[in-house]
């Protein structure tokens, strides 16, 4: 049923004289990191590569920043159409009256885990231990507390050490620096030497825990406006991409392999496995997830000054709505609850 759908639905997608983007200016999608990343994310740069946008009839151009806050700089000032942000800046501009709606989220979570060193065999090992986070007071350090404690730990009991990046966090842990500390899947399967190292606690479980969506596509109220077409053909790009690599792990490892051949196949293949239920093939946007981001940051101290939003004052989800009307939902994952 999957890849009846999903072959009829890429059959539709041809590129005609009229088609969104047809004589446009390209369509800027402003992304914040300067390779294709070994995460769900990569849709954004393969949906480019593998030819995704220009069978749905719109021409992509990749701009890409360092973070976050660079992106929306870019695309409030009009130097992109769209841009792959984290959630909780998108709601603090929204709340400062910026004009900035989600569209999609082809990446909502990484599949993030707890690792540990190999002396900490389980939850309990780690009372009383060190635990690295990017910032004090940051998502990442509420979100992983909160994932410690829905496991029965109590956070009151670690120290927790502010080390910046995952990678430089994987490197203290394998340093013997810190106890634990929270990864992406991807990170863990490119570190050069794991034998010290283990998951104690799997992403399942982690996004079990805490169902945080981190990061949104955006785009502004102008442009999704006056280049609707062209958005709608964005994200119906993003989501057949999504499908194809959840309907087949091997056709990322091999648009990946073009991506980035400094990556082992190994690594690529035990990517693919590890992310067979992240493709964000329903588009990405779950109301009640969004609810739950929302409230979640809102009782972090990030975001005690900021006046707290209705969804719909940051999402829009009319545009990805159209899409799933034209091609379908994939029952069973990625709900997008309304």
């Amino acid at each position: 049923m999957f890849r009846i759908l999903l072959t009829a639905a890429t059959a539709c997608l041809t590129l005609a004289p009229g088609a969104p983007g047809a004589g446009a200016e390209p369509f800027r999608l402003i992304v914040t990191h300067l390779e294709t990343p070994l995460a769900p994310n990569s849709v954004l740069d393969l949906a480019l590569q593998e030819g995704y946008f220009a069978r749905a009839g719109v021409e992509v151009e990749l701009i890409r920043v360092q973070q976050t806050p660079s992106a929306l700089a870019a695309l409030r000032s009009g130097a992109g159409e769209m841009a792959n942000v984290g959630t909780d800046a998108l709601i603090r501009m929204a709340a400062q009256g910026a004009d900035l709606k989600a569209v999609d989220s082809p990446n909502k979570s990484l599949p993030f885990l707890i690792a540990a060193r190999r002396e900490i065999a389980t939850l309990a090992d780690l009372a009383g231990g060190s635990f690295g986070v990017g910032r004090l007071g940051s998502v990442d350090h509420g979100q992983s507390l909160k994932v410690l404690e829905a496991q029965g730990l109590d956070p009151e009991t670690l120290q927790v050490v502010s080390l910046g990046q995952p990678g430089v966090r994987a490197q203290a842990l394998m340093a013997g620096a810190v106890d634990a500390t929270t990864m992406s899947i991807g990170v863990l399967t490119t570190l050069p030497d794991r034998t010290g190292i283990h998951v104690l606690v799997d992403p399942e479980t982690y996004y079990a825990a805490a169902p945080v969506v981190s990061k949104l596509d955006v785009v502004r109220g102008d442009v999704l406006r006056a280049r609707a077409a062209e958005v709608s053909a964005v994200v119906e790009a993003l989501v057949l991409a999504s499908r194809a690599y959840a309907a087949d792990p091997a056709a990322w490892v091999a648009a990946m392999e073009k991506a980035r051949p400094d990556v082992a196949r190994a690594d690529l293949e035990a990517l693919a496995a590890a992310y067979a239920g992240s493709w964000s093939v329903n588009g990405g946007l779950s109301a009640k997830e969004l609810r739950y981001t929302s409230d979640w940051l809102h009782e972090s101290e990030d975001f005690a000054t900021t006046p707290k939003l209705e969804i719909g004052d940051w999402v829009d989800f009319s545009v990805l709505d159209g899409v799933l009307a034209r091609l379908g939902v994939v029952e069973g994952a990625d709900e997008p609850t309304r």
